[in-house]
Parts: structure tokens; C-alpha cells; sequence
């Protein structure tokens, strides 16, 4: 690949990670989102604000340590990668798990500027997974439940 198309691959996935395109940036959403309402049941919906973001966080994580440990073991699919049903969360929990958030980003974002990083070789430990694959992933795992805690807000506020 040409050094210049390398390079705008790279801030492509930047910019899906981090930044709102067609939807709301992580950042953007976290500020304006009232934190004493995380913990709060919404009439209809099976899950807390709060639950949702720690979903996020678990499942970025676990994407990021996939990437980069070979020894990492994924949490059981579905319990291991969601709250359980009693820990409904508060605003403790909710800054916890903005900053974890935010700090596996950054080492998301760090692996896919490292020059030495091939975006498309195939993850050693995986069964044909790349880097590539794994930052759309998560970019468009988080760009989901970001709209549905934009959602959630706009119920919470009303």
C-alpha cells in the first residue's frame, strides 16, 4: 500500500473512533448527558444507562486485549460482557467507566497510528481477524449503543 493511502486509512479509523461523522463522538454525548440519572430504570427498557455504557467499555476492552494478548480469554457471551441485572450503576460507576472507556480508546487509537502496526495481517491467535477488522468493529459497536444511550437520554430528560 502507498504510504500516503496508509496514512489516510489510519485517520479514516481515527476519525470513526473518536469522532461524531454521522453520529455523536463518545466526548460530545458523555458531557451532555445528565450523570445522576445512569443508574435509573427506564419504563420498557431492559437496561440503565450506566449498564449500557459499562457494556461498551467491556466490549471495547475485550476487543483491544484480543488485538494485542495472546493470552487473553474473551468473557462468556452474553453475561460476561453486560452488568448483572441487580448493579444498576450510579455516578461513581458512570466516571469509572467514562475514564476506562476513554483510556482503551487511546490505546486502540495508539495500535492503529503505530506504523508497525499491519492493519491488515492477520491476528496470530485469532481465526482471520485483522486490526483492520477489529478498530471497524469496534467503531461500529460504539456508534450503536451510543445512539441508544442518545435515545435513553432524551427519555431520561424528558
Amino acid at each position: 500500500m502507498k504510504p500516503e493511502n496508509d496514512k489516510s486509512l489510519r485517520d479514516h479509523l481515527l476519525s470513526l473512533l473518536s469522532e461524531g461523522n454521522a453520529h455523536i463522538s463518545f466526548d460530545d454525548f458523555i458531557k451532555d448527558f445528565p450523570a445522576g440519572f445512569c443508574g435509573k430504570k427506564i419504563e420498557g427498557l431492559p437496561y440503565t444507562a450506566w449498564q449500557v455504557l459499562e457494556h461498551m467499555r467491556i466490549a471495547q476492552w475485550d476487543i483491544l486485549e484480543f488485538c494485542r494478548n495472546a493470552k487473553h480469554v474473551s468473557p462468556k457471551w452474553p453475561k460476561g460482557y453486560w452488568p448483572g441485572p441487580e448493579d444498576l450503576g450510579d455516578e461513581k460507576l458512570w466516571r469509572k467507566s467514562v475514564k476506562t472507556f476513554r483510556d482503551d480508546l487511546t490505546q486502540m487509537e495508539a495500535l492503529i497510528t503505530d506504523p508497525s502496526t499491519d492493519l491488515f495481517a492477520k491476528i496470530p491467535h485469532g481465526d482471520g481477524q485483522t486490526i483492520l477488522r477489529e478498530a471497524l468493529l469496534a467503531a461500529d459497536h460504539n456508534a450503536y449503543h451510543l445512539g441508544v444511550l442518545l435515545a435513553m437520554s432524551r427519555m431520561l430528560k424528558r
